[in-house]
């Protein structure tokens, strides 16, 4: 296998690099892991939200989303309030705390954002965006297929892989 030209290798070479532990900028704001960041991140960013579509925006499986969410609300960086019509869905916020240290996040990873879309022109950037939708839609159909097959064989999958299923149909509607 040529690894410089496998594009599943390639990518996750980019994700390592990108990784927000790895930024020391960012690393020394707070002492929080790269799964809490990225949940604060995008409760910052789209608030409120609720852990099953921040699970399905970052493609995070929900107990992860959910193993951050009790971090983030014993540092008291979020609340959590009830739906008016449900009460097990909980709508996420940040907390002053929360919302400073977002916005020092999101201040410290703006200037990266921007130096790493420097190598690529206007046009280059739109293609690359265009390829990327296309590879994180074929990845999530190729995942689907698999659990979908296990499931057809009478097999029983994984939680994650379920939700997986349950990301896929919802994606294949919109």
């Amino acid at each position: 296998m040529n690894l410089s030209e496998h594009l599943p290798y390639r990518v996750a070479i980019v994700s390592n690099l990108l990784a927000l532990n790895r930024d020391l900028n960012i690393r020394s704001l707070s002492n929080l892991e790269p799964r809490e960041m990225r949940v604060l991140l995008n409760i910052g960013s789209y608030m409120p939200i609720k852990s099953a579509d921040i699970a399905y925006q970052s493609r995070l499986d929900s107990s992860t989303v959910s193993r951050a969410v009790k971090v983030l609300l014993a540092k008291k960086l979020i609340a959590a309030k009830p739906d008016s019509v449900s009460k097990n869905i909980k709508h996420l916020t940040l907390t002053e705390l929360g919302v400073t240290l977002y916005k020092q996040l999101s201040n410290a990873l703006e200037p990266r954002a921007q130096a790493l879309e420097s190598v690529l022109n206007d046009d280059e950037k739109q293609v690359f965006y265009q390829c990327l939708t296309k590879i994180e839609a074929k990845a999530e159909q190729l995942l689907a297929q698999q659990a979908l097959s296990f499931v057809n064989q009478g097999l029983e999958i994984p939680a994650d892989q379920k939700e997986l299923l349950r990301w896929y149909k919802k994606s294949q509607q919109s």
